[in-house]
Order: C-alpha cells, then structure tokens, then sequence
C-alpha cells in the first residue's frame, strides 16, 4: 500500500461519502484538531510509568473515541449512521467524576503547568477546545453533525484538566495557581 496517493497535491481532500473539500474547510480543521489531540495522548501514554496502567488503557480506549469523533465529523449527515453516541458522553463524564474525587478541591484558577504529564493534559485540553470551537462554527453554519459528537469534545476538555491536575497530586508537584483573581471558586 502506497502511503501517499496524490489526490491532495491541490488543496482538496475526500471525506467519508467522496465528497471533495478544501483542506482549508471548518469540517477538516475540526477533525484535524482532534488528530492532533490524539497524538497529544499518545505522547501522554508513552510516558506514563507502569503503575498508571489504568489510566493507559482509558487514554487508549480514549484515542479510539477520538478517532471516532473525527470519522463522524468527517461524515456529512445521512452518508451512514453516526459512531459516538449518548453512551460514549456518559462514560467520559463518569471518568471526570471518578477522577475529579482524587484530587483536592481548588478556590483559583490553575495555570497550565506542574509535571511534564500535567502539562502535556494542558496541552491536550488546550487543543480539544480549539476543535470544539471549530465544530461550533460548523453548527453555526448549519451544517448538520453528531451533536453527541460534539458534547463529547467537551467534556473530553474537562477531563484533560482534571487528568492534568491528577498528574500533579500523584507526582506531589505543587499546582501553579493564578493568584490575582483571588478566590474564584466556592466549594460550599
């Protein structure tokens, strides 16, 4: 199999159905930014020691959600049923829950920063956002998509942070804290 096929060499490429876009279309750079993220949880998992085994395995099956999301992004509506469904938010915001409970409350806004593997989250989270205000933008153009896909991607930026903040407390690195907005968060 040839890794290259030269049907792009002007700009255009095929999503799932045939359809022809430029490369430069909202669509491509919302799936291109999950992409990237993807690569962001590779990195992750590639470093992580051997007592996260846990977690691996959850950022593997993570990375296929992913993928996931960006063939549906990549699937203009009516093409084939959708991938990511009620199921798949349900069991990313369980993981938020779950790991929201291991790390301490905070009252400030964290900076991104602390352990090599918090930063690497904050780069992943950084980056989910980018593709959720990229597939905002198709939704504000009418253009119909998996609107569980959607609310998937935003969730999967909470999870980052709180998966950011969870490699700092089990590193025991001190969280860098924005201090001039004070307390912004109220843990009644």
């Amino acid at each position: 199999m040839k890794i290259y096929t030269k049907s792009g060499d002007h700009g255009k490429t095929s999503i799932i159905g045939g359809e022809r876009l430029a490369k430069s279309d909202p669509r491509i750079h919302a799936y291109g930014s999950l992409d990237e993220t993807n690569a962001w949880i590779g990195e992750i998992i590639s470093q992580l020691a051997d007592e996260h085994l846990e977690l691996q395995k959850e950022l593997l099956q993570l990375q296929v959600l992913l993928f996931d999301i960006g063939t549906d992004l990549a699937t203009p509506e009516g093409i084939r049923d959708y991938i990511v469904n009620q199921q798949h938010l349900l069991e990313v915001e369980s993981l938020i829950d779950a790991y929201a409970k291991k790390v301490p409350l905070i009252e400030k806004f964290v900076l991104p920063g602390g352990h090599l593997l918090a930063s690497h989250f904050h780069i992943a989270r950084t980056v989910t956002r980018r593709a959720e205000r990229e597939i905002t933008q198709l939704v504000s153009d009418g253009i119909p998509i998996n609107l569980h896909a959607f609310k998937v991607v935003n969730r999967l930026s909470d999870l980052f942070f709180i998966l950011a903040r969870y490699m700092n407390f089990v590193y025991d690195v001190k969280e860098p804290f924005y201090e001039r907005a004070g307390k912004v968060f109220h843990n009644d």
